[in-house]
């Protein structure tokens, strides 16, 4: 008797082999993937390096800067070393930044160091004397610019100072007292020339909305103390660069933006490549400070692309 054989088993469906799981990093391993990453990085710290500089990081680096230059000036009035005119004690030209006088307006409750010099990274650390006008205290108009919000935003209020506002100015000669005799924005009708023998103070900052400048506040005062002696200036009006005009920024940054670019997206391609061998959290646990601290440089350098009264 013969036996059946069973069926044969039916074929199990067409199925198609697993792909093998992508390695960790795999991704990152591409180099345009990587590029668009630190790019991306790259941005992110300039972005926060702005929002930094104008905000926060500029106003404390404002209050530094005024610290140190509030302690120079008064160690060089101790010493009679201040400067009184466009060269220093010993000859030599005034470096910019140097600090040549204490600004206060009582009204304002306002204590600001002057530097000399009105371009965007003199400005950043407060008020600035416009380096081809007289020191204050002396015969002719000497103007001092300062910012409207940026970095510590120290002449933020001069256009709420109503008319006879005391201003005083301590420099190497004397300490000097002027009254304000009007606030002017363009258009408005310019102060008659001094007479021989007289002086004026003009302080000059930004209108506008916050970080939008769109013209120039000036604050005219008188002095109303003894005019001090002018000792000879090598540096006539008009002798300055463009980028110590008001609302001009500094061309010459863009070599330092160059630079601090370069070094940026260097940082964030090997925290990128990084990534692949650390981890995602101890990449960012080293690498973000580096990424921020480079955002806040490049941004600076750019900051002083802009408009010294910003």
């Amino acid at each position: 008797m013969s036996v059946l054989a069973p069926p044969p088993p039916a074929a199990p469906p067409d199925q198609k082999p697993p792909r093998p799981a992508a390695a960790p990093g795999a991704a990152a391993s591409r180099p345009g993937l990587a590029l668009t990453g630190a790019v991306l990085c790259v941005l992110a710290a300039v972005l926060f390096g702005f929002a930094a500089n104008l905000t926060i990081v500029g106003h404390l680096q404002h209050a530094r800067d005024q610290q140190v230059a509030h302690d120079d000036l008064r160690e060089q009035l101790a010493l009679g070393t201040a400067p009184v005119g466009q060269q220093t004690f010993d000859g030599k030209a005034l470096e910019p930044g140097a600090p040549v006088a204490l600004l206060r307006i009582p009204v304002l409750d306002l204590e600001e160091v002057v530097a000399e010099g009105t371009t965007s990274s003199v400005l950043m650390s407060g008020p600035g004397h416009r380096r081809d006008t007289p020191l204050p205290g002396q015969a002719g108009t000497s103007i001092v610019m300062g910012r409207q919000w940026g970095y510590g935003g120290p002449f933020g209020g001069l256009r709420n100072l109503p008319a006879g506002t005391r201003i005083d100015i301590t420099t190497g000669q004397a300490k000097v007292t002027y009254e304000v005799t009007g606030v002017r924005r363009a258009g408005d009708p310019v102060p008659a020339p001094l007479a021989s023998g007289e002086g004026r103070l003009t302080l000059i900052t930004a209108t506008g909305g916050p970080y939008t400048p769109s013209g120039v506040l000036r604050v005219d005062a008188k002095l109303v103390t003894p005019v001090q002696p002018s000792p000879p200036r090598v540096l006539r009006t008009g002798w300055i660069a463009e980028s110590e005009q008001a609302l001009k920024g500094e061309g010459d940054s863009w070599l330092q933006v160059f630079l601090w670019t370069q070094a940026l997206l260097v940082a964030a391609l090997l925290t990128v490549a990084a990534h692949r061998v650390w981890g995602r959290w101890q990449t960012w646990a080293c690498g973000a400070p580096l990424l921020a601290a480079l955002g806040i440089a490049d941004a600076g350098a750019l900051t002083a692309l802009l408009p010294n009264l910003l």
